[in-house]
């Protein structure tokens, strides 16, 4: 099993088009400095009146599978 951890702010403008499928990807640079990208469909749980906000580990298999996300 392996992690990254990243920072993230969004907010709820932003959030609306990921919702809504006008973007489905969040990309972004993890603490440690590689580049990654996943769905947002899995911050959902994460938003707020002002977006997310937050620092999240998110782990994932040896093959790049999604298992999980947890807020820091």
């Amino acid at each position: 099993m392996q992690q990254i951890i990243v920072d993230i702010q969004i907010s709820p403008d932003e959030w609306i088009k990921l919702y809504q499928g006008v973007a489905t990807d969040v990309h972004t640079t993890a603490r440690d400095g590689r580049s990654v990208r996943f769905p947002a469909r899995i911050l959902s749980r994460f938003f707020l009146r002002d977006g997310i906000r937050g620092s999240f580990r998110i782990l994932f298999d040896d093959a790049g599978k999604f298992l999980s996300i947890e807020r820091l």
